[in-house]
């Protein structure tokens, strides 16, 4: 899109700027870019509302010939200087209060910005005889504990291991006060509260990383130990194998239960290994053996290290054993029986009428 100039009424963008402050007159060419809105961009000199001859009423007729046109500037500092331009052009400061509302008007539409915004530049221009753009300052409080103050911290914490802050607070003033270093001087009046801010900012952690292995936590269901029988029957070894899945359906698990004494064997089904499916089938299976059962280990799966596993097996007065760390036999027998029972199908073929079809038991092969 063209802006034509063939309007009388129209201001004339192409003629050259004539600037009257403060008693001295200079010429210029300033062409600003514009962008129009409506109709994409264009460029477009200075206005020639800005020259000492134009007269208010032009502006008026600008204003009104232009309202279906948006405009916007692309530099803030362009915008600015131009801004300057015409206030000090049209003698803004000297115009009747009318005629000041017809400028600010054409300022914000020209400049695109709000007339909120056009008027804060104009009041700075009043004040200062300039318009112009202000360097962003973050506002921020006095730092008082340098950078060789936060690695002398540092340093002091990788002496005593990071110690707790009241701790480390003690140790600052002792520094200074009863050692008379002056390094420590600013450090000796830190806070405890400080102190761990410090210790949190970028610096710091840059020179005092510290690393720790992961700390395993302990837990209190079941006993860490290998079962030991003494020649009676009943201590279990249990175990859980996926059967594996079968044309993308999930396969079922497999609980096999072998005494360690009589090599007796229960094999229980489940489809999910969850504490609602695995209690009614374990359970069950405790039942299937001719003998008391006083103990059961099994690995440690948390499919039986947890407390509704604990919880049946108190209630039925049967010792609860897990494996060692590092001892893989602890549990190798229940692995083996289970191993054995997928290799064979004997397990099913000996199993009782009255024995449900998802717990079968096997006696000992000889």
């Amino acid at each position: 899109m063209a802006v034509s100039t063939s309007n009388p009424t129209a201001p004339n963008l192409t003629d050259v700027n004539k600037v009257r402050h403060h008693g001295r007159c200079q010429r210029r060419f300033a062409p600003i870019l514009f962008t129009s809105r409506r109709n994409g961009p264009f460029t477009s000199p200075e206005s020639a509302a800005e020259r000492r001859g134009s007269e208010p009423d032009q502006i008026s007729d600008f204003l009104k010939a232009s309202e279906g046109i948006d405009f916007a500037g692309q530099s803030r500092v362009e915008i600015y200087g131009w801004i300057q331009q015409v206030l000090i052009a049209q003698e803004y400061g000297r115009q009747s209060k009318k005629q000041r509302g017809s400028i600010r008007a054409y300022l914000s539409k020209v400049t695109g910005r709000s007339l909120a915004q056009v008027t804060r530049l104009i009041r700075m221009y009043l004040r200062t005889g300039m318009v112009q753009t202000r360097d962003y300052r973050r506002r921020r409080f006095a730092s008082q504990y340098t950078a060789d103050d936060i690695a002398r911290l540092a340093e002091v914490d990788r002496w005593h291991e990071r110690r707790s802050g009241p701790a480390t607070v003690c140790i600052l003033k002792r520094e200074y006060q009863e050692f008379g270093k002056a390094e420590f001087e600013r450090l000796a009046g830190v806070s405890v509260s400080h102190l761990y801010n410090l210790r949190a900012s970028t610096r710091y952690r840059q020179q005092a990383a510290v690393f720790e292995p992961t700390r395993p936590s302990p837990v209190s269901i079941g006993e860490r130990r290998k079962p030991d029988p003494q020649g009676r029957p009943g201590f279990l070894r249990v175990d859980t194998v996926h059967q594996g899945d079968w044309d993308g359906a999930k396969g079922i698990y497999h609980i096999n239960a072998v005494d360690a004494v009589t090599q007796w064997q229960v094999v229980g089904c489940v489809s999910k290994i969850s504490e609602h499916f695995l209690i009614p089938v374990l359970e069950a299976m405790l039942h299937q053996f001719p003998f008391r059962v006083r103990g059961l280990h099994a690995d440690n799966g948390s499919e039986y290290i947890n407390h509704t596993v604990a919880n049946l097996l108190e209630k039925l007065l049967i010792e609860f054993t897990k494996s060692r760390a590092n001892r893989s036999s602890d549990n190798a027998l229940a692995e083996e029986k289970m191993v054995r029972s997928f290799a064979s199908s004997s397990v099913t073929d000996i199993s009782r009428a009255s024995t449900p079809s998802w717990c079968r038991s096997s006696t000992p092969r000889i």
